[in-house]
């Protein structure tokens, strides 16, 4: 069963800017593509910290607070590795109160972003695949059932297994765990039964 990486689903490039950027080319660069916060790097291409729309406006509503990236940024950056779980990547994010990580390669330099945009597409995902990956990946190749052992329905996202179990310590937590992990789930049914 292969979950998804951040490097699956980063944006591969990531708009930067250096700490002597201003202002008003910050809001350019906002504007111009379509995003909602930039990276502030060093000459390696290591990222400081991250200016976003908010830093933007909290520095309107002061009247002042700064008027280069360095003195707008929020920093450190909290940063993701591209071999990370999206799962990791996430409870980073909402660990820390972030809506962006920057992803960073061994040497620490940027090469990507990955924003709860780019995780939203996770929920995205087909029904249909959902059930060919729990029946197929879950089932058949981790669990060694039957295919017909359990049966998947899945519906928005929402995924309810119903049939009967095995004793030998196969629990329904176990699958609903297993079942609970795969991309695009929302939510699982359970519905099981042991054998007798």
């Amino acid at each position: 069963m292969r979950h998804r990486s951040v490097a699956d689903l980063m944006t591969p490039t990531s708009v930067s800017v250096r700490p002597d950027t201003s202002l008003k080319e910050i809001a350019r660069l906002l504007d111009e593509f379509d995003i909602t916060a930039v990276c502030v790097v060093d000459e390696a291409n290591h990222p400081l910290g991250v200016v976003s729309e908010r830093d933007l406006v909290r520095r309107q509503a002061d009247g002042g607070g700064g008027s280069t990236a360095g003195e707008l940024m929020t920093s450190p950056a909290v940063v993701a590795r591209p071999e990370w779980s999206v799962v990791r990547a996430v409870r980073i994010m909402e660990r820390q109160g972030v809506k962006r990580l920057p992803v960073v390669d061994e040497e620490g330099a940027v090469l990507g972003v990955l924003s709860r945009s780019d995780v939203v597409q996770l929920f995205l995902r087909r029904d249909r695949a959902i059930q060919e990956e729990i029946v197929e990946d879950v089932l058949t190749h981790t669990l060694r059932l039957p295919p017909s052992a359990v049966n998947v329905e899945v519906a928005d996202g929402i995924v309810t297994l119903s049939g009967v179990l095995p004793r030998r310590g196969l629990t329904p937590a176990v699958v609903m765990r297993l079942c609970g992990s795969v991309d695009g789930v929302a939510g699982v049914v359970d519905r099981l039964r042991y054998d007798d």
